[in-house]
């Protein structure tokens, strides 16, 4: 059977932090589908178009990673791309008790998807996107924050 993960977040934009833990998963998974969820009640930076152009072209030289727009519960999307796993980094303490409190939901919901945290680098781990955008936002140098190969 096919280890497929699903890495979903709104990437509004990926950061390092998000970069490695992808990376990280290769090692785990056949393939990672990173699925940028579109939320129409959340004001973003990026189009979903962008988002999944900057993505795409981040990992157009791994063949196992996909980049896909969802607008459903993630558990949902799981089952309509094959995923089993749901992959999330944690930075923090404060991220591990909020992913813990969504993955305890998710398997509410389906207890045949399973939730695998990793963690991210301590050089990672005060990288958010909230912080990335609002650099760009106010014109500052945000190349320190994203990965290499980020082109807007």
């Amino acid at each position: 059977m096919e280890r497929i993960a699903l890495f979903p977040g709104s990437f509004d934009p990926i950061t390092r932090g998000h970069h490695e833990i992808i990376n990280k998963g290769l090692g785990l998974f056949d393939k990672i589908v990173v699925g940028v969820g579109i939320n129409a009640g959340k004001k973003t930076l990026f189009s979903v178009e962008d988002r999944l152009r900057i993505i795409t072209e981040l990992f157009e030289h791994e063949p196992r990673i996909s980049v896909l727009p969802y607008q459903t519960l993630t558990v949902k999307f799981c089952k309509e791309i094959g995923a089993n796993f749901i992959l999330r980094g944690l930075r923090s303490g404060l991220d591990f008790e909020y992913e813990q409190s969504i993955a305890f939901a998710n398997k509410e919901l389906d207890e045949s998807i399973e939730t695998v945290f990793l963690l991210s680098s301590p050089s990672y781990s005060n990288i958010s996107s909230t912080i990335v955008r609002d650099i760009i936002v106010n014109n500052g140098d945000y190349s320190k924050f994203v990965p290499k190969g980020f082109k807007i």
